[in-house]
């Protein structure tokens, strides 16, 4: 009996190991799946604002485009691909936040280089004003987790907590444009694409997080992820407004050079008669 027992146990013990190890496993696969399609997202989001950067470099104009949300995206970027290096992560466990975030500083980049070289002499001003901080900071943060903590569970708690502020503020960062959009009931300086990329990489990355167990990398998300849905509801508002409003105004150009060609006619017709052509 006591043999058998024995085996019933040990039988019993496997199958709860083997199925626990499958689990793992396949929270593993999961994880990496979300992590992928959170890479897909987060390169959308990122390059979306090719759209508007064509458009500043055809009108050689950067309008009333803010580069705040560039800025503050460039940050995020920054302070991420630290996060997930083997200096302050185990390993490279958080391998795909290095990647996206990599290719983030170069677009980021390019497109405040470009701002920057369209932008009045006011506008570089403000640009300049607002990188060094930024690089300031990343680089501090960076020499503190290195050299102050001596193990990665203290330097990703730091540079998780530092990371957290710029992912909300990069999430929050198109709300600079909503008063605007408000009061002009246009939603021409609040690129749908932005909010759109913004959506889907936060709702992403927040089940990344916690299939992870990592209160640092969700966190951000949980608040991007109402914030993008706030954008999104907004440019629906507005949308056919602006549509709308566009159509009429531009017919009435259409109509008011009508009227002064048919003018400029009566004229010459008038000279004409009169001898003066």
């Amino acid at each position: 009996f006591q043999v058998v027992s024995s085996i019933a146990r040990d039988h019993f013990l496997s199958s709860e190991l083997g199925s626990y190890f499958w689990q793992e496993k396949m929270g593993d696969r999961l994880r990496l799946a979300v992590g992928v399609m959170g890479n897909a997202a987060s390169m959308l989001l990122y390059a979306a604002p090719i759209l508007t950067f064509s458009r500043v470099i055809k009108k050689k104009s950067t309008e009333e485009f803010s580069c705040v949300p560039y800025i503050i995206a460039l940050s995020n970027c920054f302070l991420y691909t630290w996060y997930g290096l083997p200096v302050v992560s185990c390993g490279w466990e958080n391998f795909p936040v290095v990647t996206i975030n990599g290719l983030g500083i170069f677009l980021e980049l390019s497109f405040i280089l470009i701002y920057f070289w369209f932008a009045s002499a006011r506008g570089k001003k403000k640009v300049a004003m607002m990188v060094i901080p930024v690089i300031l900071v990343f680089c501090i943060t960076a020499i503190i987790s290195a050299f102050a903590f001596h193990d990665h569970h203290h330097r990703k708690v730091f540079v998780g907590s530092v990371g957290l502020a710029a992912s909300v503020a990069m999430y929050a960062s198109p709300l600079v444009v909503v008063k605007k959009v408000i009061r002009t009931k246009s939603v021409e300086f609040m690129p749908f694409y932005l909010s759109f990329f913004s959506f889907l990489a936060s709702s992403l990355w927040m089940a990344y997080g916690l299939l992870s167990h990592d209160l640092l990398l969700a966190s951000p998300n949980m608040v991007g992820f109402p914030l993008s849905i706030f954008q999104l509801v907004l440019y629906c508002k507005y949308r056919k407004r602006g549509i709308m409003e566009e159509e009429p105004h531009k017919w009435d150009m259409e109509k008011n050079d009508e009227i002064s060609k048919q003018q400029l006619q009566l004229v010459v017709t008038g000279d004409t008669n009169n001898g003066k052509i």
